[in-house]
């Protein structure tokens, strides 16, 4: 989505070796990955285990994708939770096993959803360095206020929805 493509444009501007995971194998979002000159992959996660990522950021909130995403972590790695999933299922976990295996490598996992004025002054920084049209590739549809909740409906190709308020 949305959050996971923006993590993906800071990690690229900062030289790194990006690999983006989704369970889409055309359109746009793989476009917008190759763009960034990023990795995409719509394999299963259980076939990225071993990766070797040194930094994970896990945006969809999903369980199995939190487990996959640490399995594909290296050791010493840093995996950060972006993401909030609404749904109300569960996933079975043996914690046991994930706090002997994140102990044993030196793992480190934390939740974010919170920013300082610094962060929104260096995220203005990087969408300014943004790739020309990229940004605007993000945002893939656009719904009048008077038809909001059509803006509610996903739909396969939806990366970002935006309700106008002026009608244009």
């Amino acid at each position: 989505g949305p959050i996971g493509l923006l993590a993906a444009l800071l990690a690229t501007q900062r030289g790194l070796e990006t690999h983006v995971v989704d369970v889409v194998d055309s359109g746009l979002k793989p476009q917008l990955v190759r763009e960034l000159r990023a990795t995409y992959h719509s394999r299963p996660l259980r076939d990225l285990e071993g990766l070797g990522a040194d930094v994970v950021i896990e945006c969809t909130g999903l369980g199995e994708v939190v487990l996959g995403a640490m399995r594909a972590a290296a050791p010493n790695a840093v995996a950060a939770l972006a993401g909030i999933s609404g749904r109300t299922g569960n996933i079975e976990l043996n914690l046991d096993a994930a706090n002997k295996n994140m102990a044993l490598k030196n793992g480190v996992m934390f939740g974010t959803v919170n920013a300082a004025r610094r962060h929104y002054e260096q995220a203005a920084q990087a969408l300014t360095a943004a790739p020309p049209g990229w940004l605007g590739g993000l945002i893939t549809r656009k719904v009048d206020m008077s038809n909001w909740p059509d803006a509610l409906q996903k739909k396969p190709d939806d990366i970002k929805v935006i309700v106008r308020f002026d009608g244009e």
